[in-house]
């Protein structure tokens, strides 16, 4: 047996995303499948690019939803599931493997969780649903699904609320869905990395386009020493990607990272082989293309 880890979306691809299926033991599990965009951006809505690759990846997740049979989702943040009510029937016969409903959740994410499993009807639909927090779930024998206790979305305190962390472990290899840790910023999402050492680690960098405005410039540093100290106890590869590619300057701070860590750290794009389009942080630049477009066009005719 072997485990083929597929990431379908991420920022550094063009949407905000960390959905990943992962295939192992002869079953398909997929994490997280949600995308979605940020509203505003530099004052300005999304840029139609924008609007046709987030179609793009949401089609793909509906694909592989088709034929997964498990699927966990590690908060109740819109671009980490598909959320709407005409998605529901996607979740039908699978098992779910979900972050707790009404334990350490903030008001935002429990009534979400609420609307998503009991209004949308997902619970009944689904075959089982299974709370993860801190516990295990045993496929067959050598595959594993476990998670990590609740940590902060971000940094202690933090009032975006909590996420579990979730390892698929097979075939001699441990794949770890870090989520929405941010670097991460938090000592116990570090420590649980450390107790797992996995060889493959996709995790949410920090948000470093918000250092100093919407988050304090030292729990970004934080995240960035802790995406450094991570990388020590991965024995592959780390993606950091989500929140880190939506700074300009992510490439070279995955540089200064790899540095720092002394092993790649890489983008989701490069990662799959894909076309690097960080399309939300090259927003105001797609615009100002699209005016220029535009204004030739009115010159033209």
């Amino acid at each position: 047996m072997e485990m083929r880890v597929r990431i379908l979306g991420a920022d550094s691809f063009g949407s905000r995303s960390m959905a990943t299926a992962v295939e192992a033991g002869g079953v398909k599990i997929l994490i997280d499948p949600g995308v979605s965009y940020a509203p505003r951006r530099y004052g300005l809505p999304p840029h139609p690019l924008e609007v046709k690759r987030l179609e793009e990846i949401r089609d793909r997740i509906i694909d592989e939803m088709r034929d997964a049979d498990y699927v966990v989702i590690t908060h109740y943040h819109y671009d980490h599931y598909l959320h709407r009510p005409e998605y529901a029937e996607l979740y039908r016969g699978k098992v779910l493997l979900v972050k707790h409903p009404k334990a350490y959740i903030n008001v935002s994410q429990r009534i979400r969780a609420h609307r998503f499993l009991k209004l949308n009807r997902v619970a009944e639909l689904a075959n089982e649903v299974i709370y993860i927090d801190s516990g295990s779930y045993v496929i067959d024998e050598g595959l594993v699904i476990r998670a990590s206790p609740p940590v902060p979305h971000g940094a202690e305190g933090s009032k975006l609320g909590y996420v579990v962390m979730v390892v698929v472990e097979c075939c001699g290899m441990r794949f770890m869905h870090g989520s929405d840790t941010q670097g991460p910023m938090s000592r116990e999402a570090l420590k649980f990395i450390e107790s797992v050492r996995p060889s493959l680690l996709f995790i949410s960098g920090p948000p470093t386009y918000f250092a100093g405005f919407k988050v304090p410039r030292e729990e970004v540093e934080r995240g960035l020493e802790g995406l450094v100290e991570a990388a020590s106890h991965v024995e592959e590869l780390v993606v950091a990607d989500h929140h880190f590619a939506r700074d300009l300057e992510y490439p070279r701070l995955l540089r200064e990272v790899s540095a720092a860590a002394g092993r790649p750290v890489v983008s989701a794009a490069e990662y799959m082989g894909v076309p690097y389009e960080p399309l939300e942080a090259l927003r105001r630049h797609l615009w100002r293309e699209h005016e220029g477009e535009t204004a030739d066009s009115d010159r033209a005719s």
